[in-house]
């Protein structure tokens, strides 16, 4: 049995996106889809003690955001030491920041990609790199992607030897199962509920901000408690 997820490339995701890639066999960057203004695809965010705070990447867009993902570009190279500021503002004060920033830094420092997908995927990787993932990382570019969306996912399982689908919830609202009945693929819904909390800075507990919360504030242990749940 091999498993993949096929999702949209994200910017610093929480930690539950890890937890999925870390679920599966192969997973698949679908940026091939129509980008959404005021989504995950260039913001996410960090626990301040202002409260929550968003980080986004400046991109350009064209008229009524008639592009896909991997056609956005970024706008301007300022914003990467910005969010590093910010970062640093947010998290100097945590148990594990001076050690987790010697790999993180860098990825701020380095010159940005002009595409947001590029970028998504280098911190992906990573960040995947930091918890010890090694879950093959593809891009659907690469493969013959069918019009229809439910279809082209289903052949994409065909196409990467797969023939378990794991989705988020958010899908059942549009994913039809005769494409993946047709090709004998099984559908499988991935469960984000029940992670457990940890140490966090600054009021209550927030478990949707970006998974480097978990890292700078458990470090080595961070590997554990993105796990512990499917490990029960």
């Amino acid at each position: 049995m091999s498993k993949i997820a096929i999702v949209q490339s994200n910017y610093i995701p929480w930690k539950g996106y890890f937890d999925l890639i870390d679920s599966v066999d192969v997973f698949m960057l679908f940026d091939s889809v129509q980008y959404t203004r005021r989504d995950w695809r260039n913001r996410n965010q960090i626990k301040t003690a202002q409260g929550l705070t968003w980080l986004t990447v400046p991109v350009e867009v064209k008229g009524r955001y008639n592009q896909s993902i991997n056609e956005t570009r970024i706008s301007g190279t300022d914003w990467a030491q910005s969010h590093w500021r910010s970062i640093v503002s947010a998290y100097s004060r945590a148990p594990f920041f001076a050690a987790e920033s010697e790999w993180l830094a860098p990825l701020y420092s380095a010159l940005p990609e002009a595409m947001l997908s590029s970028m998504n995927e280098r911190f992906l990787r990573a960040i995947c790199a930091r918890l010890n993932i090694t879950t093959p990382i593809l891009r659907c570019e690469d493969y013959n992607l069918l019009p229809d969306r439910s279809a082209r996912l289903a052949d994409l399982c065909v196409q990467t030897q797969a023939n378990v689908y794991v989705s988020g919830p958010a899908a059942r609202s549009y994913l039809e199962d005769a494409p993946f009945a047709e090709r004998g693929i099984a559908v499988e819904w991935f469960d984000y509920s029940a992670y457990p909390q940890y140490p966090q800075l600054w009021g209550p507990f927030e478990h949707g901000v970006s998974v480097l919360d978990l890292i700078f504030n458990c470090g080595p242990e961070a590997e554990r408690i993105l796990r512990s749940r499917r490990s029960t």
